[in-house]
């Protein structure tokens, strides 16, 4: 028997006579060294880009993280020796004490827009608006022998935007001044006399603000009759410029209530001010954290997909609406046509949503949020998966849902106690269902309660249709509802729209205002 060390030396020798007479080695043979070198600098660019995905995504994966432990830390002064007990009850007071907190993070989309296959749906979308361009193409060369695009559908939304932009001018010099002025009135050190003058004359820089913000918007529209996007416009600005000074106020306020007397509080600075004023955030913070540098390509892109949007709206409504709700004014009501309108509207309604959503809650709220290099994009969560519409309602829009949050929801608990949990909810939808049905009216000319009803509709299913439901069949139906609730809302305005043009009133009367006229209006 061979020694230990000569069986070890053969083998190594049939491994290297194998190893001769392998394929890698012939192929060593024929190329040469610079196979090698090629394979070795392959690997190394393979080793650098997955050591960069990795990087990325653990970056993510602790962002997030951080940011949910923040959320829920409980705030300072409760131990970890609490009673076991006490631990609910401790939570939801904890939840009293929760506040928004802002960190580096990119939109959902962004993140999404990243994926191969999520791309190929936006690529579909972008598909669909083709089609559109060239049906419209074909029918107006076939109809009138020619090969132009009419766009006075939106000629007509965006009428007397002059006049809107200057209307907006007065509105926002008064949200600029008004709050901080009266803030620093307030902040000064409490003394006899003077501090109480200040007060009042702060109280009044506040009234005159709300006084333009609340009439002057409504005296240019109904005066000069302003077209729907321009109302949109105006009313949209109002509504953020008094949330937005309510915010400031709001977090600004207390530090001065619990200065002691004699002692003045230092005021936020104006260059705070005037940033949160057009960040995308309607919670105000002292400063937000920001990126390194403005990717101007990225709000170029974000600007002309949201002028892409509002092409892909005019289009669904000048083809899939307007000829619809035309015809269906002159004709007799009847149940049968009222339901197969509703149908028909159900895809232009959910069209429009989620246009709504792309343009205004990714593309231009990104926009904004890069130009002012915003880092916190999280403007929107993932409704789209959404099994409950507790769910839902909390996703769809977190900018807004922050604002209800804290003030509403927060504040309600903090004044009536947390035992009060389901009447501040309520008193949650019924602020929003409100201000959602006033922005209708505004922009409309008219007062029909469509949207404030599938509110409160959606108010009552959002205590039936919990968290704890998280199949896909419950988001097949969330879908469901938001099909038909789309086409009630695309359906009913649209009949009582052209209702008003068809039959205007003789004489003007407040029922005659708020009366549906589709109830009544027959040719």
């Amino acid at each position: 028997m061979e020694p230990n060390g000569t069986q070890l030396r053969r083998r190594e020798g049939l491994g290297l006579k194998q190893a001769d007479n392998s394929p890698l080695n012939e192929s060593t043979k024929e190329h040469g060294i610079p196979d090698l070198v090629q394979l070795t600098r392959h690997m190394e660019a393979v080793k650098a880009e997955l050591l960069e995905q990795a990087h990325q995504q653990l970056t993510k994966l602790f962002d997030r993280a951080m940011w949910e432990t923040v959320q829920s830390y409980p705030p300072q002064g409760w131990g970890q020796a609490s009673a076991p007990q006490e631990s609910p009850k401790r939570a939801r007071e904890a939840n009293l004490d929760r506040r928004k907190v802002f960190i580096h993070r990119k939109s959902l989309l962004d993140e999404l827009m990243e994926v191969k296959h999520f791309r190929t749906i936006y690529h579909m979308f972008i598909a669909g608006l083709c089609v559109f361009i060239i049906s419209t193409l074909a029918i107006d060369f076939i109809d009138e022998g020619r090969l132009v695009l009419e766009f006075d559908l939106l000629i007509f939304s965006f009428g007397q935007l002059p006049l809107a932009l200057v209307t907006w001018l007065p509105m926002f010099l008064c949200t600029l001044l008004a709050p901080y002025q009266a803030l620093r009135l307030w902040a000064r050190p409490r003394g006899p006399g003077t501090w109480y003058a200040g007060a009042v004359l702060g109280a009044g820089l506040l009234a005159i603000q709300v006084a333009v913000l609340g009439v002057l918007p409504v005296h240019v529209a109904l005066e000069y009759q302003l077209s729907p996007a321009s109302r949109c416009i105006l009313v949209f600005e109002q509504v953020r410029f008094v949330m937005k000074t309510y915010s400031f106020l709001r977090e600004a306020i207390p530090a001065i209530l619990h200065a002691k007397a004699g002692e003045g509080v230092k005021a936020p600075s104006f260059s705070s001010y005037l940033y949160f004023l057009f960040c995308p955030t309607l919670i105000y913070r002292e400063s937000y954290p920001r990126t390194t540098h403005i990717r101007w390509n990225y709000v170029a892109k974000n600007f002309a997909q949201v002028l892409g949007c509002l092409f892909y709206a005019c289009f669904i409504l000048g083809r899939l609406c307007v000829p619809v709700f035309d015809n269906m004014s002159r004709e007799p009501f009847s149940t049968r046509a009222l339901v197969l309108s509703i149908l028909h509207a159900t895809l232009p309604g959910i069209f429009m949503l989620l246009l709504i959503f792309f343009a205004f809650l990714h593309c231009w709220l990104n926009a904004f949020a890069e130009m002012l290099r915003f880092a916190d994009r999280m403007f929107y969560r993932d409704w789209w998966n959404s099994t409950s519409f507790s769910n839902y309602y909390r996703t769809w829009n977190v900018v807004v849902h922050d604002w209800l949050y804290s003030y509403i929801y927060q504040d309600g608990l903090r004044l009536l106690g947390i035992r009060v949990r389901r009447p501040a909810m309520l008193s949650v939808f019924l602020v929003s269902a409100v201000v959602h049905e006033y922005i209708f009216s505004f922009v409309l000319g008219f007062f029909y309660p469509v949207m404030l009803t599938l509110f409160l509709f959606g108010a009552m299913l959002n205590f039936l249709m919990h968290d704890q439901h998280t199949g896909s069949m419950w988001n097949v139906l969330i879908w469901t509802m938001l099909f038909l609730g789309q086409g009630i809302m695309v359906s009913l305005y649209c009949q009582e729209w052209y209702a008003r043009k068809q039959c205007p009133l003789s004489q003007t009367t407040f029922w005659g205002l708020v009366t549906p006229r589709s109830w009544s209006c027959r040719m």
